[in-house]
């Protein structure tokens, strides 16, 4: 009962900062999240954080450096934020939050797999983080009844504020269930197909929109790697009750993918959803900490961003976060980078010592990067043998 009422409240919340609020005499004041003046919307999706406390310094150099230079009109946690131990668990989550707070970046987060693993149920965490969030913290509890917390939709509108152009979708993808990780769930998909109509109707046309959650959808070996037709034991990968080679599709994805990707054991229909509905042009996520791919399955994307974390396992090559941005003239197009911490020091000689990173071996690292990136696209999860 207490999350149902808490939930109500934030609704209530959310919809007088992320509408256009009326007072008296059709005053109004501008929505939350709205493209700006340039006709751009950024955000930047920081996957895996999961440091405990306090964390490691370096991280937060960056993660400061890149909401001074990049500016992005929102940062989207994107699950395992943190592994603070016990009574470390709040302090740890004041710390994360405290950049997006200090910078006044408005922030939103999904919940990864490790998320709960420290002494706490997700419904604790979240209210830790929205003490540490304050006004900038925009998620929220949209039907506490569904599987997870927190999975909710933040409208982003037209700059002058007059009408929704774009939505986000959060989505808690779980943690663990027999046989391996879990999912979106069919409740969380039949709330999407529900909102989403409900936007269309209110718009006048659908609204185009992009996913975040921690797990990858299962569809993305459809999408990667050629079917087995049988079961070759560790050579094959058996997901949506199929069997899959770890040989890639060449023509189809771009980017670093050099562990295999870990979805869910089930697959309940999230991606087909989409594409049926036809508003959702990218599904991002974050859990394999490694790969920063780029590929396409009936028409969606579905994007790994890699890790910008010291703690937990990350790549030298392309450790960092991404950067995506959409134009207000064409919402159904979209551009995504990847910042890494190499790049920011070839760049910007003077983030050496704040990263403890050469420049020389930065371009190493690139060098590196950029072959792994050949042996990636040749040869698929191998590479990940050698780099």
């Amino acid at each position: 009962m207490k999350k149902r009422i808490l939930a109500a409240l934030l609704a209530i919340c959310l919809v007088f900062s992320t509408g256009v609020i009326a007072f008296a005499e059709g005053e109004t004041v501008a929505p939350v999240l709205k493209f700006d003046e340039n006709g751009e919307f950024k955000i930047l999706h920081l996957c895996d954080c999961q440091d405990g406390y306090p964390a490691d310094e370096r991280m937060f150099e960056y993660i400061n450096y890149v909401l001074e230079v990049y500016d992005p009109d929102i940062v989207v946690l994107g699950g395992d934020n943190t592994v603070g131990e016990g009574e470390t668990k709040q302090l740890a989550i004041d710390e994360l939050c405290k950049p997006f707070v200090e910078s006044e970046t408005y922030f939103t987060m999904v919940f990864g797999n490790h998320d709960y693993q420290q002494g706490y149920t997700n419904d604790e965490l979240f209210e830790m983080y929205q003490k540490a969030g304050g006004d900038y913290f925009l998620a929220y509890d949209a039907v506490p009844e569904l599987h997870g917390t927190a999975t909710h939709n933040l409208p982003v509108y037209s700059n002058d504020g007059s009408k929704v152009k774009f939505n986000l979708w959060m989505f808690d993808s779980g943690s663990y269930v027999d046989g391996g990780y879990d999912c979106v769930r069919k409740d969380q998909i039949d709330w999407y197909l529900e909102t989403s109509n409900k936007l269309k109707a209110e718009a006048g046309a659908l609204v185009p929109s992009m996913a975040f959650q921690h797990i990858i959808v299962g569809d993305v070996y459809d999408a990667l790697f050629v079917e087995s037709p049988i079961n070759l034991g560790v050579l094959t990968a058996n997901y949506n009750g199929k069997y899959y080679t770890y040989l890639p599709k060449l023509h189809n994805f771009s980017g670093f993918l050099v562990e295999p990707p870990c979805p869910g054991v089930d697959n309940e229909g999230q991606l087909e959803a989409m594409a049926k509905q036809g508003d959702v042009l990218a599904i991002f996520s974050g859990h394999d900490h490694v790969n920063d791919f780029e590929t396409e399955y009936k028409g969606v994307d579905i994007v790994n961003t890699p890790s910008p974390t010291y703690n937990s396992y990350s790549s030298i090559v392309n450790k960092g976060s991404r950067l995506i941005t959409i134009n207000e003239e064409s919402p159904y197009t979209y551009t995504s980078e990847v910042i890494t911490y190499n790049n920011l020091v070839i760049e910007n000689p003077e983030l050496a010592e704040v990263f403890d990173l050469s420049v020389s071996t930065a371009k190493l690292y690139n060098f590196l990067g950029n072959l792994a990136l050949v042996l990636t696209k040749f040869c698929g999860i191998f590479s990940g043998m050698i780099f």
